[in-house]
């Protein structure tokens, strides 16, 4: 990897010193995190929202660009904790395409280290070399930092610990081959759960569909279930004042403990090719999404006693509300996010009412890219590489300032951490400075 631009950053210090606070716990009992950090695929709490500002929109010139490196096919995205910025990507190593567990200087994109993990193998797709958006391959899954540690689920079903400022490995579980694990057409894409002391992933075979090992050894804390893992990185929330986690399985939507692997409550739902988005949580609500004529629906979650049961509130067949692999947020109710299916750099953000599913407002020229939630405003990297803010608000779409600001293609999620934009695609990774 080649440093293409390392301006000074004595200016920095006052942001910067956020990314460079060691970890500490968070309100939630997932990741340990500071206030500044993004550890998770779907952020700090799981949910794809921050309460770290982008600031003011910024102009015509786009966000000041701190640092921009050489970045290898691939479509994880960025984590960020504790000065250290972590990713997977492609790599030739011993002369096969190899994925690399990638870990950056948060304030310099410099190479800290790398590590490889198995042959990158991914059942086609095509060339990501080429920005016709038509396919590509690379990892899709995203590292997760967790008190000095990041926890890397290739794509191969291969579970590993390693020392995030080092790169030393501390222990590793290859699930394809101990639990006998059933993986899927374009191979894993979800991302590790952090709860507690524990690491929980799915993808074993019959009775260990769901895994849970203990973060600091790997030893095994329980194992449960048979079911098929689809792309669709789980869900850590509460509903009902209980800690759950919802996974998005072949079967539909499964929510299970996370002490002790029960199963809370179950949802069918059709399955098609591939399952991508994870499900969103809203109040008790439950949404849920899949392209290839899937479509979408979602469900209310109650309660009586110890028993859960969840029925439908709306259900809309096709891929007018299809989130291909973009997972929307929910805010003050209302769903944000990339819909419709193959729409390469056409697919609209739309606005949509999370408790009936009427759309309030929609915007196309996007692209199957991906939306997070900075505080109450909307932040897009849309497939062809363009930062838009967006205003959340269900009236009328605003848009509040665009750039250009990555070449190649983006399918993975921007990350807002310690005042900074973090932003890759399949041929560059990315840090820009927030307005104050």
């Amino acid at each position: 990897m080649s440093l293409l631009s390392t301006p000074s950053l004595r200016w920095l210090s006052p942001a910067l010193s956020l990314l460079l606070l060691p970890a500490v716990v968070n309100a939630a009992p997932g990741v340990a995190t500071s206030s500044g950090d993004w550890p998770f695929y779907r952020g700090p709490n799981g949910d794809g929202e921050t309460q770290a500002g982008v600031g003011k929109p910024w102009d015509s010139a786009g966000p000041k660009e701190i640092w921009k490196v050489d970045a290898t096919a691939g479509f994880s995205s960025l984590t960020v904790s504790a000065g250290i910025a972590t990713t997977l990507m492609t790599r030739d190593f011993e002369g096969s395409p190899t994925e690399f567990c990638v870990a950056l200087d948060a304030a310099t994109g410099k190479e800290l280290w790398s590590a490889p993990l198995k042959i990158a193998k991914y059942q086609g797709g095509g060339d990501s070399g080429t920005n016709d958006n038509g396919g590509g391959d690379g990892p899709r899954s995203t590292p997760t930092i967790d008190a000095g540690k990041i926890y890397v689920y290739g794509a191969n079903l291969d579970l590993y610990c390693f020392d995030a400022k080092t790169g030393k490995p501390d222990w590793s579980v290859d699930v394809l081959r101990e639990y006998k694990g059933k993986n899927i057409a374009w191979s894993n894409a979800t991302s590790p759960i952090i709860e507690g002391d524990l690491v929980i992933v799915a993808g074993g075979g019959k009775g260990a569909t769901w895994l849970a090992f203990e973060k600091k050894s790997g030893a095994l804390k329980w194992k449960t279930g048979d079911d098929v893992i689809t792309h669709a990185t789980p869900t850590p929330t509460n509903l009902h004042g209980e800690r759950q986690i919802i996974f998005f399985m072949k079967s539909g939507l499964v929510s299970l403990s996370p002490k002790d692997g029960k199963e809370l409550w179950s949802q069918e739902f059709p399955f098609n090719v591939s399952t991508a988005a994870s499900p969103v949580v809203w109040e008790n609500v439950v949404y849920c999404s899949a392209g290839y004529g899937v479509g979408a629906a979602a469900y209310e979650v109650k309660k009586t006693g110890l028993t859960y049961e969840s029925h439908e509130l709306w259900r809309k067949e096709g891929d007018v509300l299809a989130n291909h692999w973009s997972t929307p947020i929910c805010h003050n109710g209302y769903l944000y996010g990339v819909f419709g299916f193959k729409k390469y750099g056409s697919a609209p953000v739309k606005c949509v009412d999370i408790r009936t599913g009427q759309e309030k407002w929609s915007q196309e020229g996007f692209g199957p890219g991906n939306v997070i939630l900075s505080k109450d405003r909307l932040l897009v990297l849309s497939d062809k590489g363009e930062l838009v803010l967006i205003d959340a608000k269900p009236d009328a779409y605003k848009e509040l300032a665009r750039a250009d600001v990555l070449d190649g293609k983006c399918w993975s999620t921007p990350t807002v951490a310690g005042g900074f934009i973090f932003a890759r695609s399949t041929k560059q990774a990315a840090c820009f400075a927030v307005t104050p």
